[in-house]
């Protein structure tokens, strides 16, 4: 999720301002270690989207006895690239942002040690995996989905796309923008959500698709409605999408977008002056459920403060103030739901989903065959 960066702090997902590739924060009393190794200092390492509200994080420290430090490294799949090449040597002792997509590339790399949360019992049951090992925790969920500009559509006169058969219509012709599936979060997640609802080919759910085509077909005819492909989000948000406060700025022409359903409400409580409604609305039939794990790396110098961290991450406290933060959704029962995703962003009602162990044996050929096909 990665989905998952702010209007000056615009949200996971959101941003107007990129965070720097690598930046450290929270506070240390470790003498210098920095590292966490016999010291009363934790590190938490994510991708750049991570954020807590200074309260929560202070009373855990003061009711743990552990000073947190955070190294953001970049969007989520460079995060886990660089973790698993670090995993001998960590550089931290927690990593938060896997999900389900690079999930078994993670696991089958070796980066986590075991480890059961307090509180995974808390856990809605949909949202749990690895039971056996308990190598990660679910942390939060969200959905990617292609987003629209409610004002090109009403000036236009032309309802907005409500599933992913709609977008490759002639009415909706050049005007969709994704995420490069091999190099973005949010484009390999489109890329799974076609693949759950098309399939390989012969086994299409939807009467409108290509007859055997699967989601390759599926994707030729996309390529040939237009769709245009850029590097990752940011790009595709904030420049090329015109219904986002950066793309205005940025006069992007393109009123369609993947991102995710958490947009509509950050495009709200980051404006100023806020607006009554959202302006930008999800076509909820084009959704992808995304699931985000932490886990206790392997050779973390300070496992028992990592365990600790971990402990803390399923707190209600947490929970309830992770999604104003994040835009995600908790993922423990009970958790509060902010009144702005409620209005302007609910989860999908039926997003498309994949298990992980699929995802993992399909993924890489999956993105090869994506790339031959949509890239040259």
């Amino acid at each position: 999720m990665s989905i998952t960066k702010k209007a000056t702090a615009l949200a996971v997902g959101l941003g107007l301002v990129a965070l720097p590739a690598l930046t450290a924060c929270g506070s240390s009393d470790d003498g210098g270690d920095g590292g966490g190794g016999g010291s009363r200092t934790v590190t938490l390492v994510s991708h750049n989207s991570w954020a807590v509200s200074k309260d929560v994080l202070a009373a855990f420290e003061k009711q743990s006895g552990y000073k947190v430090r955070v190294l953001k490294d970049g969007d989520a799949g460079q995060a886990v690239n660089k973790a698993i090449l670090t995993k001998d040597n960590p550089q931290g002792d927690v990593f938060f942002g896997v999900d389900n997509t690079l999930l078994s590339r993670a696991l089958d790399n070796g980066l986590f040690q075991s480890y059961e949360a307090k509180g995974s019992d808390l856990v809605m049951p949909e949202f749990r995996v690895d039971q056996d090992k308990h190598r990660v925790t679910p942390v939060d969920t969200g959905d990617v989905c292609v987003n629209y500009d409610k004002a090109y559509f009403s000036e236009h006169e032309l309802a907005p796309p409500t599933s992913f058969d709609d977008l490759v219509k002639p009415a909706y012709k050049d005007l969709l923008v994704t995420e490069n599936a091999s190099t973005s979060s949010p484009g390999l997640g489109f890329l799974l959500g076609t693949a759950a609802k098309y399939g390989d080919g012969g086994t299409s759910r939807s009467s409108e698709a290509e007859s055997g085509g699967g989601w390759e077909g599926y994707w030729k005819k996309l390529k040939a409605n237009g769709v245009k492909v850029v590097d990752g989000w940011e790009q595709a948000y904030n420049e090329e999408f015109s219904g986002s406060a950066g793309g205005k700025k940025a006069k992007g022409d393109r009123p369609l977008v993947v991102s995710y359903a958490s947009s509509p409400p950050a495009e709200v409580i980051y404006a100023d002056p806020k607006p009554t409604s959202a302006p930008t609305g999800v076509a909820d039939g084009t959704c992808f459920r995304q699931v985000e794990y932490a886990g206790l790396l392997s050779n973390a110098k300070n496992a028992e403060g990592g365990k600790a961290l971990l402990d803390f991450l399923l707190t209600k406290e947490f929970q309830d103030d992770m999604p104003l933060n994040m835009f995600v959704y908790p993922v423990r029962e009970g958790a509060q739901v902010p009144k702005e995703f409620t209005e302007f962003g609910p989860a999908a009602k039926n997003p498309e989903t994949m298990d992980p162990a699929k995802i993992a044996a399909h993924r890489d050929d999956w993105v090869k065959s994506w790339t031959s096909l949509v890239l040259r």
